[in-house]
């Protein structure tokens, strides 16, 4: 069996489990990280079959946006995050885990493509193009279609997400900007005029007690 070959069945195998963890750890900061892992074997296995433009954007895009996801979803789903942010610290094994894991899988990926014989005729290679002058021309000439309708689905999904962002909640507090701006001083400040009385001392506890008897 290739190394090649090794390396890719490892890389996979690690893609599922990472990714079966994502939909089954109860933790949401561990999901997320478990999904970080998913995203970047799948990067290991793009780059191991040449398609490096594919596996860079990947780690680029998914891995370096997948935080900001999580805590958009957090906000979202009004989780409160103040028990997630203390003791951090039991999150350390679970974070050491996937990041020796990915860096192994760097070590494995530059020893494979060190020895590695190519699958067959690449396209890009015969193409006489770099691998991101060859996407662009497939992805804008013959798979135009399906990109142009993908941008559409993803900025439909972005405005549904802010859409249910703001929407009307009971007890919440929400601010009107035209009516801060059209404030006066007057509707903030009221002068109430009042007479000075002074008070009456209250006699010593105790006193008046025994003249009663």
């Amino acid at each position: 069996m290739e190394i090649t070959l090794i390396a890719f069945l490892v890389f996979a195998a690690i893609t599922v489990m990472s990714a079966v963890a994502v939909i089954s750890a109860r933790n949401p900061v561990h999901a997320a990280l478990f999904l970080v892992l998913t995203f970047f074997s799948t990067a290991c296995t793009w780059l191991l079959v040449g398609a490096e433009f594919l596996g860079i954007a990947l780690v680029l895009v998914y891995v370096g946006a997948v935080m900001v996801l999580f805590l958009f979803v957090v906000m979202m789903l009004d989780v409160d995050v103040a028990p997630l942010r203390e003791g951090y610290v039991r999150y350390l094994p679970v974070g050491l885990i996937v990041a020796v894991v990915m860096l192994v899988e760097i070590v494995t990926l530059i020893g494979v493509r060190a020895r590695m014989t190519p699958f067959g005729v690449d396209a890009v290679d015969e193409a006489g193009v770099s691998n991101t002058v060859w996407i662009a021309r497939r992805l804008f000439t013959d798979f135009l279609l399906p990109f142009e309708v993908a941008a559409v689905i993803l900025t439909v999904a972005v405005i549904a997400a802010v859409m249910l962002t703001l929407r009307r909640r009971p007890g919440a507090k929400h601010q009107n900007p035209s009516e801060q701006g059209r404030v006066k001083a007057a509707d903030r400040v009221r002068v109430v005029k009042m007479d000075a009385v002074r008070p009456v001392a209250e006699p010593p506890a105790g006193e008046g007690e025994g003249e009663a008897k």
